[in-house]
This record gives C-alpha cells, structure tokens and sequence, in this order.
C-alpha cells in the first residue's frame, strides 16, 4: 500500500520540526532578529540558520536585511507565515490542555476582553469543525 497523499505531511516538511515551529512563534510574538530567535527557543545556532534558511526557502519567512555594518538581517512573515497563526494558536491550545501542568505560560485575551479559546469553524455556517461534523469529499476543492 503507498503512503496516503496528504497537506499534513506536505506541511509537515516545511514546519514539522520543533524549532522550526518555535521560530516561528518568536517571529510571531515580534522577535524577528536571530540573536533574540536563539534565545527565546534555546536552539543551537547552527540548527538555528538551518531551520530558518529553510523556512525563507518555503516562502514562509522573508530574510530582510536591516543594516549593513556589519551586515545584519531580521526574519518577517510572508502570507504565507501569517497563515500559520491560527495552526500555532491551535497547538498551543493542545499544549495548555493536554501537556502543560501547573498555571499556563501564556494565556492571550482576545479584543471582546476574554481569554482565547481557539475553535475551528466553519467559514460558511459558524458551526464547529468537529469530528463528527466533517466527511471527506468525494471530489477535491481549491
């Protein structure tokens, strides 16, 4: 049987890695600059600049240089690094429920003044992708 094509894996081996992920949500929380990337997610530098390379090889991140000297660069999301945003709120969600013990990291409060609990909606309807909501569809959609 061959390996089921799938966008999880595709995506996977662009950002299924653990500092890349991290990375990113350091790109995210607005530390763009490598020095302040490594210290955030405690990666090596040298896994550091590969992970990195590879995601401005993706298109996800955007290598810009800010001065130059010496020659010095910071790392911006592209449209497609800002579609990540909801995937790394997700996985933080799964974090804070099923892996972090004890009082929460990081909690974010969403502009209506709650904290956020990120769902998977619908785009048409509202209603909640849920396991028994979905079916696959006989045909692809793009």
């Amino acid at each position: 049987m061959a390996p089921r094509s799938c966008s999880i894996a595709n995506a996977l081996e662009v950002v299924g890695e653990r500092w890349s992920l991290l990375a990113l949500r350091e790109v995210f929380f607005g530390n763009t600059r490598f020095d302040q990337i490594a210290a955030y997610t405690g990666a090596s530098r040298d896994v550091l600049a590969a992970r990195l390379k590879k995601l401005v090889s993706a298109g996800v991140l955007e290598k810009v240089q800010y001065s130059s000297q010496p020659v010095r660069h910071e790392y911006h999301l592209t449209e497609a690094g800002r579609a990540l945003h909801p995937v790394l709120l997700m996985l933080k969600e799964w974090g804070d429920q099923y892996v972090t013990e004890g009082p929460l990291p990081l909690v974010y409060e969403h502009s209506c003044g709650r904290a956020l609990e990120p769902r998977v909606v619908c785009a048409y309807c509202g209603e909640e992708a849920s396991l028994e909501s979905l079916t696959r569809a006989s045909q692809p959609v793009h």
